[in-house]
């Protein structure tokens, strides 16, 4: 174990997550092979291992700071990207059942890589787009816990991820700067799609003092069946 490793370690044992030795070489192959593959494609703007470590890494886990991930049966990431944050949430929570969807199917290819060289099971990968996955049984109404990271703003990310979300489930939107705008912006879409808000967490990552914000919604009722609109919409038309 190196310094970068020990620090991450110590980072988050702050936080009550303890990983061990296997967990920590699952984050080690991870960071190889998204190394390796972002020269073949664009997965990440962040190479730098010890950036990747704190900005992919401890941010994706920093969900774990605010939601008991270890009572979250199923987790839905939607447009998850290369991973973030239900891969580092599944390294570090294995009893959770992962669905991961995204939009391209070349980063779907990445992840299905990803989960091979970690011996990861029960981590279902779909390429979907979010307004027609969310629509189809097995999926609709169905998960413990959604996320989603830097997608889209708030008022968009709730047609997206709330249909997903079982009732009484939550939806995690992980933020950067200060969502209070968004917030505003999004109470109508809140309203329609059986969301509320429980609480707004703000924190800052580790050395650069990075603002990051924790929005948990949680789902009072199933989704209206009008929900998700078609492919497009919600992104053109947000419903403010």
């Amino acid at each position: 174990m190196d310094a970068i490793q020990q620090q991450f370690k110590q980072r988050l044992a702050e936080h009550s997550i303890v990983i061990n030795d296997s967990q920590l070489e699952q984050f080690e192959t991870y960071y190889r092979v998204l190394v390796e593959w972002n020269e073949k494609m664009n997965l990440t703007g962040i190479t730098e291992r010890d950036a990747v470590y704190t900005k992919h890494f401890y941010d994706s886990l920093s969900l774990a700071f605010y939601v008991p991930l270890k009572d979250v049966e199923s987790l839905a990431d939607i447009g998850s990207g290369a991973g973030f944050p239900g891969i580092p949430l599944k390294i570090c929570f294995p009893q959770i059942q992962l669905t991961i969807v995204d939009s391209l199917n070349k980063r779907i290819q990445f992840l299905a890589h990803v989960v091979e060289q970690l011996g990861l099971e029960n981590v279902e990968l779909i390429h979907s787009r979010a307004e027609e996955l969310g629509r189809k049984p097995g999926y609709r109404d169905s998960y413990d816990l959604v996320t989603a990271r830097a997608v889209a703003r708030l008022a968009v990310l709730n047609e997206f991820c709330l249909p997903f979300v079982r009732e009484g489930g939550h939806f995690a939107a992980m933020k950067g700067s200060d969502p209070t705008e968004e917030i505003k912006e999004a109470s109508y879409s809140l309203k329609e799609l059986k969301g509320k808000i429980k609480h707004v967490q703000a924190f800052q990552l580790p050395v650069e003092d990075a603002a990051r914000h924790m929005i948990i919604i949680e789902k009072r009722a199933a989704t209206p069946r009008k929900y998700p609109r078609k492919p497009g919409t919600p992104l053109k038309t947000p419903l403010v």
